[in-house]
């Protein structure tokens, strides 16, 4: 073993010991862990809560696929006996593949030390990025055994980043910084796996509606649902997850791969009718264009505009099969129907079905009513689909709206996308967490 790599190895080795409160302040090892997870009625976000700091402060943070790490706005009454600054160099820094080292100018203060390394924030709604601290301080989040929420445990040295005040522009009202859940050392499935000795997998479950919680599982299943509905491995269908060699977050250094996550869609089917299509969109080039990722900052699904034409006009002619008439389109979609002849099933609307055709026939993952259709007026229906141009970077975002009330696992260790199918199917929807009792 080279020098270089048994420092490397003994730096990570005292991080995790740092890190884990198995080693560091506890016995207690949680199964899994929980945390809620809410629908902004105003800006659509989806908004998630945990601990921080000493003593511990309930904050509120935009959930982010794509988030590299947790930030937080320090800079307006950030105020904690457990905060500490990453030094230029540490072992911290490698691991959120700090960009330098910095001083500042001002008093020492959260956000703001001298011989410290930074990172880049970034804003996914504005697409801002900028400067930040890194550091660490305490989180705590609760345990669970799948069934409820238990016991609450601590990491007494999270690794995050201090933002600026300004980066908040644009996040839901209350919200103080970005939980990022991508695929890298820093973010919050790596971290928390890390701390507690947990698989390397974490699940989401968003719920339709802002007067009620989804939740955000960390650790593997089984996930339970009332009313005594279980979730196992063997209950969801797999897809394989792709890295996107070129980065896709607002700054990134060159050669620096992608943390979001990306799924393999080989075809798309309206009512089972394959839809003509580019199909070489459809793959990463190797300049990181194109593919088809998950996102939890777009709101609805976005499709290159030769996808989104094929996909909308099967759909059309689908539902005026149906006798479901079209009627004028309500921004931001362009495909709208009357709500007359359209009947109300289990799965939502009874309009024709969308099918993401992954890796071959026999894994696909069906956009039923509820997930495909936005309610946007007591008469008037809409494709919750959004044309994204010519050239976008990314030739499909899967958005929030057709990951609610599905159930959806991302495994870190085999790099592969477990997906429930709509919760409805099993009587059940993601607000069915039982939140209230505590193990």
């Amino acid at each position: 073993m080279s020098f270089s790599i048994l420092c490397s190895s003994l730096f990570l080795f005292f991080f995790l010991c740092m890190c884990s409160p198995s080693i560091a302040q506890q016995s207690f090892r949680p199964k899994a862990l929980v945390v809620p997870v809410s629908k902004d009625a105003s800006t659509l976000q989806y908004v998630t809560h945990i601990h921080q700091r000493t003593p511990l402060l309930p904050i509120n943070l935009l959930l982010h696929l794509g988030g590299k790490y947790l930030w937080v706005d320090c800079h307006n009454n950030y105020v904690s006996s457990t905060y500490r600054p990453a030094r230029c160099r540490s072992a911290l820094c490698s691991l959120a593949d700090s960009n330098g080292c910095g001083n500042c100018f001002s008093p020492p203060s959260p956000g703001c030390n001298n011989n410290t390394c930074g990172v880049s924030p970034d804003n996914p709604i504005t697409n801002t990025a900028t400067g930040g601290e890194l550091a660490t301080d305490v989180v705590s989040v609760n345990s669970t055994d799948g069934s409820n929420p238990g016991r609450i445990v601590t990491v007494p040295r999270f690794l995050f980043s201090c933002a600026p005040t300004f980066l908040l522009q644009g996040l839901a009202n209350g919200v103080v910084g970005i939980a990022g859940l991508g695929r890298n050392r820093a973010a919050f499935p790596s971290q928390l796996a890390a701390a507690f000795s947990l698989q390397r997998k974490f699940a989401i479950c968003l719920a339709s509606t802002p007067t009620v919680n989804g939740v955000i599982f960390f650790g593997d299943g089984p996930y339970n649902f009332l009313p005594n509905v279980e979730f196992t491995s063997e209950s969801l269908s797999y897809t394989p997850l792709f890295i996107n060699p070129v980065s896709t977050a607002g700054t990134f250094s060159e050669g620096e791969p992608s943390v979001e996550y990306f799924i393999g869609i080989t075809s798309i089917k309206i009512n089972d009718e394959t839809v003509p299509l580019n199909t070489t969109l459809l793959r990463i080039d190797s300049e990181g264009n194109g593919g088809s990722k998950i996102s939890s900052v777009n709101p609805y699904t976005v499709m290159e505009s030769s996808i989104f034409k094929g996909v909308t006009e099967a759909f059309i002619r689908e539902a005026e099969s149906m006798n479901i008439s079209r009627v004028e389109s309500v921004a931001p979609f362009d495909v709208c129907f009357s709500k007359e002849n359209v009947l109300s099933t289990r799965l939502g609307y009874g309009v024709p079905t969308i099918s993401l055709v992954l890796q071959n026939e026999k894994v696909v993952w069906r956009i039923y009513g509820a997930n495909s259709i936005v309610e946007v007026s007591e008469e008037v229906l809409c494709v919750g689909v959004v044309n994204g141009g010519l050239n976008p970077r990314s030739s499909i975002v899967i958005g929030g709206y057709q990951l609610e009330n599905n159930l959806i696992q991302f495994d870190l260790a085999t790099s592969r996308l477990g997906f429930s199918s709509l919760l409805f199917g099993r009587r059940t929807t993601c607000a069915n967490f039982n939140f209230t009792s505590v193990a």
